[in-house]
């Protein structure tokens, strides 16, 4: 509909301007030439001399105006298409009003981008700003142990011991800490390859218990499997990878235990053909306002605690990671003050 619309237009405005011009003549005629009103609308002059005199004449001339302004317009459409690439050329608008409205949903478009863009500068620098922290307390740490036994403690044996174990212990966490962030990477590359194949879920837990034995009892922790069973429960998935998501919330789980006598279960049941693993602990449990932030890497709820156990600040990240290449997801749920559930699922073996 645009092109009659466009032809009406120029028709009407070309038929108005003829009119003004004629009454204008008119007026200026009579004014100057003293001529009646009776002269001018004789039927001779009328048809003879107006017509042909000014209204055909200015009728063209406005037509031609209307149709030179038309292409004028395309023109500089046709050169704003050239200058913004990214307005459809497929679809390209024949006037001003369809040309209005793709500039309207192409600046959402672009708002939409800056947003993003300025949400990812703000996560970049965040980022940066807490692998530096994490990176400074160890090698700060390092650095002041160094120079006290340079400086002569390195004679006394028992000072000797002591700031060389604490120097063993910030060298693992920055170790901790690169193959950390080198996992991550790999992972969201999806340069990471996953060995899928049937294992024993519940043996496998079992082991990661006995390797974290020490560390729960020194936290006065009990790890227990809920309902155990002496048959096989098996799944499909990177076995390697699936250790490292039961030791990383496991270990997560006895770090916020700070209850006497607590608590880390692990729990296994069907649920629509699949395997659903749970860990639950009776610990400090987490505030709302933090679980959705908790699976972000170095994001710590509590970071002077965090720091004494140690580690990365990147487990519950590479948890979350490690089940997405696996194509699921890690679930939490949660309850201030009385503990905390993670779960995840895996297709039967």
């Amino acid at each position: 509909m645009a092109a009659p619309t466009r032809w009406f237009n120029s028709f009407f405005y070309a038929l108005i301007g003829a009119l003004l011009i004629w009454l204008l003549s008119w007026l200026t005629t009579t004014i100057l030439l003293e001529r009646s009103f009776e002269f001018w609308i004789k039927p001779d002059f009328i048809w003879k001399g107006i017509l042909i005199t000014f209204f055909i004449p200015f009728l063209v001339i406005f037509s031609l105006l209307g149709i030179a302004f038309n292409s004028f317009s395309k023109l500089n459409i046709s050169q704003l298409y050239d200058l913004v690439p990214d307005l459809n050329p497929q679809n390209a608008a024949k006037d001003f009003e369809s040309l209005s409205e793709q500039i309207s949903s192409l600046t959402d478009v672009k708002s939409k981008e800056i947003d993003l863009l300025t949400e990812r500068e703000n996560y970049r620098r965040e980022f940066l700003g807490n692998v530096s922290h994490e990176l400074k307390t160890p090698l700060f740490s390092i650095q002041g142990y160094l120079l006290t036994l340079i400086e002569g403690g390195v004679e006394d044996e028992s000072i000797r011991d002591k700031y060389l174990n604490r120097i063993n212990k910030s060298v693992e966490r920055l170790t901790y800490i690169v193959k950390d962030l080198d996992m991550i990477t790999e992972l969201e590359s999806g340069n990471l390859k996953l060995e899928q194949r049937p294992f024993n879920i519940l043996a496998l837990t079992r082991e990661v218990f006995d390797l974290l034995e020490i560390k729960a009892q020194n936290n006065l922790v009990t790890l227990k499997i809920e309902n155990p069973i002496d048959v096989p429960i098996r799944v499909a998935g990177d076995i390697e990878r699936i250790e490292q998501v039961l030791t990383n919330l496991i270990v997560n789980a006895v770090n916020h235990s700070a209850k006497d006598n607590a608590i880390v279960s692990v729990s296994f049941q069907t649920v629509n053909g699949k395997i659903k693993t749970t860990i639950k602990d009776n610990g400090v449990g987490i505030k709302p306002e933090h679980l959705e932030r908790i699976f972000e890497r170095f994001y710590r709820i509590d970071k002077s605690r965090s720091r004494t156990h140690g580690g990365s600040g990147l487990g519950l990240s590479i948890v979350k990671h490690i089940l997405e290449a696996h194509g699921e997801k890690i679930q939490v749920s949660s309850t201030f003050g009385e503990g905390t559930e993670f779960s995840f699922l895996l297709n039967k073996a």
